[in-house]
């Protein structure tokens, strides 16, 4: 490991909530992508599929940032552990009603309950905000590591969730799924010490974080990209179908989420200068232009090829975005604030996994990535037209602000102007 990444580990505690995250994490990449597997594979119908993926994704953007938002004000502990009790009892009634083909309705009803499941990302992140506090270069190291967890788990969960799936038994996926969830919750929320400190209603501000401008130009662009990352996969699995290869969409997957993976672990080890809202609309429209050879390929080595290239683009964006949001967000609201970025991300995979599988349906997969493809010009276009919104402000209580105000505030991941960009 780069001597940058082995420091980032010092702190006691880091490893053991980080590893608990990689698990947490996990059910991310398998859930929506096992339901999908599932529900194709009881029924051939990719529509219902990923309208189901649709459903929850939906759902767990609705209710994300309300978990998030009582965590930052309640704790961890006190907030994620019974939600997701009830992320668990709606995946298992899920799986039920797949196996015993009980009317679509229900499974739909499921599939909204089930977004309950917490934003485990998010949470990790906020641990590393308060470790590292005022520690610029340490935070974007560790927000760049986070990034490459998050890729680890795009590259074996769907290879995990797919495989078992079609080798196994079709709900074996999204079972193996619940499990990770509850494993990596419990143990994430029983490791006290290295829990944020919540903070009292008092401090909040009035309503939400996302009346924040900056952070709404991030959650309106992520829901393009989400929609990128949600038609992506339902494309691939019908596309690795019609070659007579449904199992090699796992792989294919994975050497997506790979190239971000190497991108993401280079990019933490850079020390970039200038403000993080430029390399964040160049990140953006990379992820866009990347798209453009998807709708050239013939055949699952050359679209494997695409997709690593694809991938590259992904980290880096990530990490900055999660910059801006400290810039943007009041310290009190960091949590919510993170999670509403994932929120932008479950309304564009729904969107997304539900348009592609339509097209699918109607059109074949080839036709299917004609939506991915629209999707990145979209978060292009809104990139530019946000980037105003991005640039240094301050922001009252913020985690970051614009240079004259970071000395004073001593947060914990502060861009310093003139200096070096955490991301």
């Amino acid at each position: 490991m780069p001597s940058p990444y082995r420091a980032l580990f010092g702190r006691p505690g880091t490893t053991s909530f980080s590893a608990a995250g990689l698990l947490g994490r996990l059910p991310v990449s398998m859930l929506g992508i096992g339901i999908v597997t599932m529900v194709s594979q009881l029924t051939g119908r990719y529509g219902l599929a990923g309208g189901l993926s649709a459903t929850l994704a939906l759902s767990a953007a609705v209710l994300g940032p309300q978990i998030s938002r009582l965590v930052d004000r309640r704790g961890q502990r006190r907030v994620l552990r019974p939600a997701t009790l009830v992320s668990l009892a709606a995946i298992a009634g899920l799986l039920l009603s797949a196996q015993q083909r009980w009317p679509d309705w229900l499974l739909f009803v499921f599939a909204a309950c089930a977004g309950c499941v917490p934003s485990v990302g998010s949470m990790v992140r906020a641990r590393w905000a308060e470790i590292y506090r005022g520690s610029s270069r340490e935070l974007h190291t560790a927000y760049a590591w986070e990034s490459i967890v998050d890729e680890m788990c795009f590259i074996v969960g769907p290879i995990l969730s797919i495989g078992l799936s079609t080798a196994w038994f079709p709900e074996a996926g999204p079972m193996l799924a619940g499990v990770f969830l509850a494993a990596g919750v419990f143990w994430l929320t029983a490791q006290r010490r290295t829990e944020p400190v919540p903070h009292p209603r008092e401090q909040h501000s009035t309503g939400s974080a996302l009346r924040s401008p900056g952070l709404q130009v991030l959650v309106v662009t992520f829901v393009a990209t989400g929609a990128i990352f949600g038609a992506i996969d339902v494309v691939t699995v019908a596309f690795a179908e019609e070659e007579g290869h449904k199992a090699a969409a796992s792989a294919v997957l994975a050497v997506y989420a790979l190239g971000s993976c190497v991108a993401g672990a280079v990019f933490g080890l850079l020390h970039l200068k200038g403000h993080p809202a430029r390399r964040w609309v160049v990140g953006v429209c990379a992820m866009a232009v990347s798209m453009v050879p998807l709708q050239l390929m013939g055949s699952l080595p050359l679209l494997a090829v695409a997709l690593f290239v694809a991938g590259l683009s992904i980290a880096p964006t990530m990490v900055t975005t999660m910059a801006l949001v400290e810039e943007h967000v009041p310290r009190a609201q960091l949590t919510e604030g993170m999670t509403w970025t994932s929120t932008g991300l479950a309304v564009g995979v729904a969107l997304g996994s539900s348009a592609a599988g339509w097209v699918v349906d109607a059109a074949g997969a080839a036709r299917g990535y004609l939506v991915p493809g629209t999707a990145g010009v979209l978060a292009a276009l809104v990139a530019f037209a946000g980037y105003r919104r991005l640039r240094p402000r301050p922001v009252p209580g913020a985690g970051r602000t614009v240079a004259e105000s970071l000395p004073a505030q001593g947060v914990a991941s502060g861009e310093r102007q003139g200096e070096e960009s955490i991301t």
